[in-house]
């Protein structure tokens, strides 16, 4: 999926050479192209933006980028989007899902034991799980979800899935990290399980076609009850943000917590490539089919399913698969000559590997807590606010709690946002919407 790590670590030092600069807009002297004579014209953002936030991520194209990319005394610096409501609008991981049960794709596990789907799956959802579904299919066929044979256990499955929850309200996961893996996120990808990619990606493209044919505001039943976000837009500003860095250079890269051949169909329609792509992975079979585990990284193994592209998660695959750092160390934030430049994200899930970026960071803002403690905060005049493109939220009538509960920790206990000097937080006044 990724390039050898030498060249990951070859294309990161001139990276870090330029995030020691202050975020200006270049001479004309500093665009002068490699080869003598060429043409060179630096891609310039459409509207679309926020206040200033245009001109700020031009000035980032301006100095970061190049007119030959390629050249080889220059490395690519580094970009690295979120994805669900950062490029799109809506999440693409619930579109699959909704797929997959009105289609009938999700198959009975072994026994017709659900815990074998998750190792946090609580025995009362397991238990409900197999009331609603375990006399429908023998294990390892699809189940009728589609139909109304099967419409309760497509009810729990959405319930468990959607609300971490069952249908009675009893809880459906338990003990987790919360700053390395989401229990429900990574669900999804464990119940293709028996799928390969290939088909997954079908599935994906599938779900796609339907959410972007539907129009804004439709919705979708699912099961007997449920009605279901039933469209997906891709915003155009973060398509021609991403068109323009890859013209001046820039390395680009999509970093989800939705399934990685998911992510993979949609990113195709922002010209990102499989291989930029970093989702959740499961591991495979030796016939090639999904298993029920997932890819670990850093010092969590193969099959753990402790760490998804999810918080810190999400540096640990960056620095993995980008960078080429392996190891413990893969967990750590590495200096900058092995980090992004400009990162973008939408939610907390995004704010390990936003801190990260060395020059700029674009928050889409869906009112998420650290995350807008953090971008207000802005104590290193990195971080840019931008509504979000389509349907973008009301101002947050209350501030944010950045000096009390804004930060929650590994163990779901909740705390005050420090920045890097371990100094609180303020509380926050939300101020762009």
């Amino acid at each position: 999926m990724t390039r050898p790590s030498s060249t990951r670590r070859f294309q990161a030092v001139a990276a870090a050479a330029l995030a020691a600069g202050t975020l200006v807009a270049t001479t004309p002297a500093a665009q002068a192209t490699a080869r003598p004579g060429a043409h060179c014209t630096t891609p310039k953002l459409a509207a679309g933006w926020y206040g200033d936030n245009r001109a700020r991520l031009q000035q980032l194209i301006d100095q970061y980028g190049g007119c030959d990319p390629y050249r080889p005394t220059r490395a690519k610096p580094v970009a690295v989007f979120d994805w669900d409501n950062t490029v799109v609008k809506n999440d693409v991981g619930d579109a699959t899902m909704f797929w997959l049960l009105r289609n009938g794709k999700i198959r009975q596990p072994a026994g017709g034991d659900w815990t074998t789907t998750s190792r946090y799956l609580t025995p009362a959802a397991a238990q409900a799980l197999a009331a609603a579904c375990g006399p429908l299919a023998r294990p390892g066929t699809p189940l009728p979800t589609g139909t109304p044979q099967g419409a309760a256990c497509a009810d729990e499955l959405n319930a468990v899935y959607g609300t971490a929850a069952t249908r009675t309200g009893a809880a459906a996961f338990a003990g987790w990290d919360r700053r390395t893996i989401e229990p429900a996120y990574a669900w999804l990808p464990q119940l293709t399980q028996g799928w390969t990619a290939a088909e997954v990606r079908r599935f994906a493209a599938a779900a796609r076609a339907e959410n972007l044919a539907a129009p804004v505001g439709a919705t979708q039943r699912v099961g007997t009850s449920t009605t279901a976000t039933g469209w997906v837009r891709y915003y155009d500003q973060q398509r021609d943000l991403i068109k323009g860095l890859q013209k001046a250079g820039f390395d680009v890269w999509i970093s989800s917590a939705s399934p990685q051949p998911v992510v993979e169909v949609w990113a195709q329609g922002v010209g990102v490539r499989a291989d930029h792509v970093i989702g959740i992975r499961n591991t495979t079979g030796r016939n090639g089919a999904f298993t029920a585990h997932l890819q670990g990284c850093g010092s969590v193994e193969d099959g753990a399913d402790t760490m998804i592209t999810y918080v810190d998660g999400k540096r640990c695959w960056i620095n993995k698969e980008v960078f080429g750092v392996h190891g413990a160390a893969a967990e750590k934030i590495q200096p900058a000559a092995r980090r992004q430049v400009f990162a973008a994200g939408d939610s907390d899930t995004d704010i390990s590997f936003l801190r990260d970026a060395t020059a700029l960071r674009l928050v889409v803002n869906r009112n998420k807590n650290e995350l807008m403690c953090r971008a207000y905060d802005n104590s290193d005049g990195k971080w840019i606010v931008n509504p979000m493109f389509i349907e973008p939220k009301k101002q947050k009538t209350s501030p944010y709690p950045c000096s009390t509960t804004g930060y929650v920790d590994h163990d779901g206990t909740p705390g005050p946002v420090r920045r890097g000097d371990t100094s609180i937080v303020p509380d926050q006044t939300d101020r762009v919407f």
